[in-house]
């Protein structure tokens, strides 16, 4: 049986390429995934990515989001101001020319002035995020956990604030190249420490004005003195630098958090699901993807479905 499609969509990062093909409902009914970042791209570079990852699909129109958009993308495209809501997200889209197999539309990322921040792709998840939750519409809190970890204020409907926190990469950093990681165990077939996460938290909940920094050493201090193994030592780290980003968002929302949303990893998400909890918040709503439903939801915006041409997909497997 055939299916009207109506839109292709990309979530085009850094490190990885999904390719989402919508039915005229917008439900997603064939998706891909190939390790073909912008700094990973296979011979061919965009173009030939593109066309690998769209192979046997319906021509339709095409939208994409993230760091395809980045200076290092296939074109830069300029930031949006916040506020914004979807509507002025997708009036930020703008073709790309060099694209020679699609019509390829990319989203821009937001802008903050002050503190000066931007973000590239999470924009569109938290779009997404929105619609499957109208709830959040009024006043929310969304999280975005990783390497770079994004805090967005939504009022409205509208984007109006957001932070970005180095969480992953400060844990990185400091596991692999700081004394915090000597004699600390590596071994990624250990399982979450759950008890040893929660004590980092707890650290940093108790060290009221002076914050994670100044309990970092802690670490190395703890497992000296038998009180954490080389086992916990992740965890526990993890839970300081986790658990600093709630002791901020606790002095910046006082004793009345907006309801918050987690979008990402499950794994990683649920360890933000009990920070959350550890400090004060309601459990969070989490969604493990949002992109997906916030590219159409752009598309939708930017009027792209009202002019696309109707095509068959027969559901032949890649």
């Amino acid at each position: 049986m055939t299916t009207d499609v109506r839109l292709i969509g990309l979530d085009w990062g850094t490190s990885s390429l999904r390719a989402y093909l919508f039915d005229a409902d917008g439900k997603v009914i064939a998706s891909r995934q190939q390790p073909w970042g912008v700094r990973h791209l296979p011979e061919g570079g965009f173009d030939a990515a593109l066309q690998a990852m769209t192979r046997d699909w319906p021509a339709c129109a095409v939208v994409a989001a993230g760091m395809v958009g980045s200076r290092q993308g296939w074109r830069e495209i300029p930031y949006v101001d916040v506020p914004a809501d979807a509507a002025s997200i997708a009036s930020g889209m703008l073709r790309v020319d060099a694209c020679h197999s699609h019509t390829l539309w990319i989203a821009p990322g937001l802008r903050q002035a002050a503190p000066a921040d931007v973000m590239r792709g999470e924009e569109t998840q938290i779009v997404g995020a929105l619609a499957q939750q109208p709830n959040l519409r009024t006043n929310a809190r969304f999280v975005l956990p990783g390497t770079h970890s994004k805090w967005a204020t939504v009022i409205d409907s509208r984007v109006t604030a957001f932070h970005t926190v180095m969480t992953g990469e400060m844990y990185a950093l400091l596991m692999k190249h700081s004394i915090l990681g000597a004699g600390a165990s590596s071994d990624p077939a250990l399982s979450h420490n759950e008890d040893a996460f929660v004590r980092g938290l707890n650290a940093v909940k108790e060290s009221g004005a002076e914050g994670a920094i100044s309990r970092l050493f802690s670490t190395r201090a703890r497992m000296l003195a038998g009180e954490l193994t080389g086992a916990e030592v992740p965890d526990f780290l993890s839970g300081l630098l986790i658990g600093e980003e709630f002791r901020i968002a606790r002095l910046r929302d006082g004793a009345h958090p907006a309801s918050l949303c987690l979008i990402g990893d499950s794994s990683l998400c649920q360890r933000y699901a009990t920070a959350a909890v550890q400090f004060g918040n309601a459990p969070p709503v989490i969604i493990d993807d949002a992109a997906a439903q916030g590219l159409w939801q752009l598309a939708s915006a930017a009027g792209l479905l009202a002019q696309t041409t109707t095509h068959t997909y027969s559901g032949v497997a890649p």
